[in-house]
Formats: structure tokens, sequence, C-alpha cells
């Protein structure tokens, strides 16, 4: 979204205010839901930090200016009615005040979301590789170097097999995170990610549509 764009979207509906739905860039998951005037969105885009205008507080205000639970701009977007935005964001903590990722709870979940916890995966993994913590599985592994990682996902890839022929549905998935594991971690010793793998994929299926 550009600067530009704002005078044109319909401010008249809300009496000059605008819902906006920020969603979790990373995860899909929806955090809030808040207003803004044009000024709010204005200083969004500008600042690259979530500003609404408080209804109670007849004011603007940026999410996490007292908690620095920010949130980080990625992207904005309008409605094809041009009255309601959403926002994409990366959090840098809990959004709602009660502590939790979302101000809907974090009981409400999606496949999109747990498949997000791929990404979350990758997270620690860096944190283990970084900061390599005593006792860490990861971190030793990592030490080992990229021929032993390599090593590890071939044979959690047999398991796999063995167990997709042999084992049941609970082993089968035991085997299959012990995989995903081991990629994510061989991917990150070659600088690559598992979103490497999901644009390959998207490629695919797009060159066959």
């Amino acid at each position: 979204m550009k600067l530009d764009q704002i005078d044109s979207f319909d401010w008249s509906k809300g009496d000059g205010l605008l819902p906006a739905v920020v969603q979790d860039a990373t995860n899909g998951r929806v955090l809030m839901l808040g207003y803004m005037n044009r000024e709010a969105l204005r200083k969004t885009l500008g600042e690259k930090r979530v500003t609404f205008y408080s209804r109670s507080k007849q004011r603007l205000w940026t999410k996490g200016e007292t908690s620095s639970n920010f949130l980080n701009l990625v992207d904005a977007a309008i409605d094809c009615d041009n009255d309601t935005l959403l926002i994409t964001a990366r959090p840098d903590g809990p959004t709602c005040h009660n502590g939790t990722d979302s101000c809907f709870g974090d009981a409400i979940g999606t496949t999109a979301t747990q498949l997000a916890f791929l990404s979350r995966l990758e997270s620690v993994i860096e944190k283990r590789v970084s900061e390599r913590p005593e006792g860490s599985y990861t971190a030793r592994l990592w030490a080992d170097g990229k021929t032993r990682m390599a090593q590890k996902v071939g044979e959690e890839g047999v398991e796999v097999a063995l167990a997709a022929v042999t084992q049941p549905d609970d082993k089968l998935i035991g085997e299959a995170a012990d995989l995903l594991f081991h990629l994510t971690l061989l991917l990150k010793s070659r600088e690559l990610s598992l979103a490497h793998v999901v644009a390959e994929l998207e490629k695919r299926h797009a060159a066959k549509s």
C-alpha cells in the first residue's frame, strides 16, 4: 500500500475510521482488530509500527507504546469495498494485554497455524545453533557438521519408509517428525529454509495448472 492511496478509501462509512484486522505475517493467525483514521494509517505506513486511533482515549495509539510488544508492519491492503484494512505484521511479543498471542485467545487454531509451527521450529533451531546451550542435541549435531546432518536425514528417511509399511500411525507420525526436524537443520546448514522448499512446490504447481 502506498501513502497516496489513502484518500481514495471510503472513510465516510465509519465517521473517518476504518476497521483494521491485524494478521501475523508468519503464521497467519488473526491477532487483533483495531480502528484507524487517516493519520493512524499514515503513521503506520511511515514508521512501520502498527498505530490505531483509540476511540476511548480519543488519540493515536501505537500498539506496544507501553508494553514494547510492537506490531512491526509487513504489508497493508484494503478490501474490495475500500472500507476495511488488512494489516500483516510481525509481533515483538504477545499482542493481547492478557498475555496471549492473539486477542481472540490462543485456543483457536487452524491447519494453517499448525503448519506455521514449522517456522517457529526454524527459530528454535536458529537459537540453539547460535547459543549452543549445554546438552543441546541440535547444537551437538550442528557441531558435527553437514555430512553428519545429511547422514541423519538419510537415516530418518529410511525409518519413515519402514514405519509406513510395518508400524502403526503414531509411530509413522513420530518418525516423520524426526525427519522434518533433521531436514530443517540440514537446510539451515546451507542457509536455506522450509520456505524455499514451499516456493519450489508452488512453482511446480503453477507450471502444471
